[in-house]
């Protein structure tokens, strides 16, 4: 292999390569002009399946089945691979061209909230739900809702990136996001062996968490369940199934999902608990046959 020797300046002359190429930039702001829809409910969604999308959307449907009717809300897919994230509307609902973003409606002026963790704390707040009321658990709680956005991208811009997107496997970046990929879910199941969640009750954390490390080790991300020894993670694996069962988590996996080989499991858009039943894409596919 040629060392590659880096210039004096880096220019952008040449895509970097790769399966999510042509999402990345080096320059922010809006590529083209378009406004997004708002639907019938004060919360609107904009985002994609992804697990940063599926952080809220599991909370979404957490705070429903919790009895929380004022979160009905309106989900609107984004397609990151054409561009969606860099027309005027979302850039100005996420400056930072990231799904997920999220309008609320029911103030005085609508109310932008990006950043997952941002969406997820607005939304607990909001409903006075998944959020410890002691102080010291919700401090706990605190500590683990961003450890999990400081770890996850080394988790997926690292490992995921160089493991299953990268287009040469690169044994010196592979190895190196694979051993803080482990050294992560060492974590969490050493404090997974004394708890079953991870600050007191459920809570948001758990959620955020899960839909990174959780999907991970029950194969849904990167396929490389096998290749991380994930069922020696025995505290992780217990924790994860134990939330996968919920109700809720499954309806939040579907919304805003496009891709996958089930059509049962793809909600492109939801507007209405309905819509579980009646749009998924397996649905919208037999009525285009008959």
């Amino acid at each position: 292999m040629t060392e590659y020797t880096p210039p004096k300046v880096w220019t952008h002359d040449a895509e970097s390569g790769g399966r999510f190429a042509s999402i990345n930039r080096p320059v922010a702001g809006p590529t083209s002009e378009k406004e997004l829809p708002v639907g019938k409910h004060p919360l609107q969604l904009y985002s994609l399946a992804t697990p940063n999308g599926v952080k809220v959307t599991v909370l979404l449907e957490e705070l429903l089945a919790a009895g929380h009717t004022g979160a009905e809300y309106d989900a609107w897919i984004i397609n990151i691979m054409e561009g969606d994230q860099f027309t005027s509307g979302f850039v100005g609902a996420n400056p930072n061209s990231k799904i997920p973003a999220m309008m609320d409606h029911s103030g005085d002026k609508p109310q932008r909230i990006f950043e997952s963790a941002s969406i997820m704390l607005h939304l607990a707040e909001k409903f006075g739900a998944f959020i410890p009321t002691d102080p010291a658990q919700r401090t706990e709680m605190m500590s683990w809702l961003f450890w999990q956005m400081g770890s996850a991208p080394y988790l997926g811009g690292g490992f995921g990136h160089f493991y299953a997107y990268a287009p040469h496997k690169d044994e010196y970046a592979i190895n190196r996001f694979t051993m803080e990929t482990k050294r992560q879910l060492d974590v969490l199941d050493r404090h997974l062996a004394d708890n079953d969640y991870f600050a007191g009750d459920y809570s948001i954390a758990d959620m955020a968490i899960w839909a990174w490390y959780g999907q991970l080790v029950l194969g849904r991300l990167y396929d490389a369940a096998e290749f991380l020894d994930v069922t020696s993670y025995k505290n992780v694996m217990r924790w994860a199934k134990a939330i996968d069962a919920r109700p809720a988590i499954t309806r939040g996996r579907m919304v805003n999902r496009a891709f996958g080989d089930d059509l049962s499991m793809q909600l492109h858009e939801r507007h209405d608990a309905s819509d579980f039943e009646t749009k998924t894409q397996d649905k919208i596919e037999a009525a285009k046959d008959s």
